[in-house]
């Protein structure tokens, strides 16, 4: 199901223990809605400077979300930049034109891999997975013109940067979406509820990294609801180097659509690729955007390894700014859609455990 929302986090959510029984206030149907959170003094503490994360020596902090305006906005990127003068001041070879196709297009290949570009539209390619820019290229003066947000926050973590790595003793959150009254959306076959699904695969995925050099907490083990902003709490109690939220989409009515997404917060100045008719300020920075470049290299490393897995199709690398599960972490932290339950073909194999066991080995296999 498609949702967003105000997504702050607190302790405890998606563990492997049954079904708990407790009645707390009732909650929107799915997660975009707002959830009662445990209001805390913020605490702050500095954002490493570096993307390479590792574990920290600083004591559990549990803290309610930071309002947006809590981080110092830099000036805005408003430059466009010739693609072609970028490729030479990186040393790569010129853009090519791609010939045939109904649009124009360009790629630009670096030792890293190949980036497809299509003038007018945010939709681009990287290694063969799609990747949502933040503006359309344009032709200028006969040259390929590329947003100087895109260049910095999607072409060259990708054709430029090294993969993130991650330090020893290292320490994952994953966060099974939904849970007690917030069952999330529900299968359009026998109407079992996402929370059901999300669980099952945070248990698998848990199971999967017993061996891989990481430590792994659930936001929670049974059946229960916890705000947004206790998730993100948990996640900087427990030190988290990485952050996984974990759902399944739906377009219902619609019973067509059917695809994998992966988001990540949106960089600030740029649009989101998805609002849900939420505001989208571009001005607004959070504590992850620290973790943009972080954010974006994981998203497409995950990605990459769920379509591989699953045979679905590839709906791409989005960016969500009101997704709130995402703006608090001092840690990459990136949400999966892992297919449509309104899509009967798609919830059929959700429903089916050796589907989400499959789920689990990809994310696994892509963080050794």
């Amino acid at each position: 199901m498609f949702k967003f929302a105000g997504i702050l986090f607190c302790g405890g959510l998606l563990f492997l223990t049954g079904c708990a029984t407790s009645t707390p206030e009732p909650l929107p149907p799915d997660w975009t809605g707002t959830t009662n959170a445990v209001v805390l003094p913020p605490v702050y503490r500095p954002v490493p400077p570096s993307v390479v994360v590792g574990k920290t020596n600083l004591p559990p902090v549990i803290h309610s979300n930071p309002p947006p305006a809590t981080v110092a906005p830099h000036a805005p990127v408003l430059t466009w930049t010739s693609l072609n003068r970028w490729a030479k001041e990186n040393k790569l070879a010129a853009p090519r034109r791609l010939s045939g196709g109904p649009t124009v297009g360009f790629s630009v290949s670096s030792t890293h891999g190949v980036m497809v570009l299509e003038i007018g539209s945010r939709e681009a390619t990287w290694r063969g997975t799609e990747i949502h820019l933040g503006f359309p290229p344009e032709i200028i003066d006969d040259q390929v013109f590329v947003h100087g947000l895109d260049l910095q926050k999607n072409l060259e973590p990708l054709l430029l940067g090294q993969s993130p790595a991650f330090g020893s003793n290292r320490v994952l959150v994953i966060d099974p979406g939904h849970g007690g009254v917030n069952g999330g959306t529900i299968s359009t076959l026998d109407s079992r509820p996402e929370k059901e699904f999300t669980l099952d695969w945070a248990r698998r995925l848990k199971a999967q990294l017993a061996t891989n050099g990481w430590t792994v907490f659930l936001t929670r083990t049974n059946d229960v609801d916890i705000a947004l902003s206790n998730r993100v709490a948990f996640a900087e109690a427990h030190h988290a180097d990485l952050f996984i939220s974990l759902h399944f989409n739906s377009a219902a009515p619609d019973k067509k659509q059917s695809g994998l997404e992966t988001y990540c917060l949106t960089p600030a100045g740029m649009p989101s690729t998805l609002t849900r008719g939420n505001p989208d300020f571009l001005t607004q920075v959070f504590p992850n955007n620290a973790f943009d470049v972080a954010n974006l290299q994981v998203a497409v490393r995950l990605h990459a390894a769920l379509l591989r897995a699953s045979g679905e199709e590839d709906r791409g690398v989005r960016r969500a700014r009101f997704m709130g599960v995402l703006h608090g972490h001092r840690c990459p932290a990136l949400l999966i859609e892992g297919g449509f339950l309104s899509n009967p073909h798609e919830a059929g194999k959700i429903e089916s455990a050796d589907f989400r066991e499959k789920l689990a080995e990809a994310v696994a296999n892509a963080l050794k």
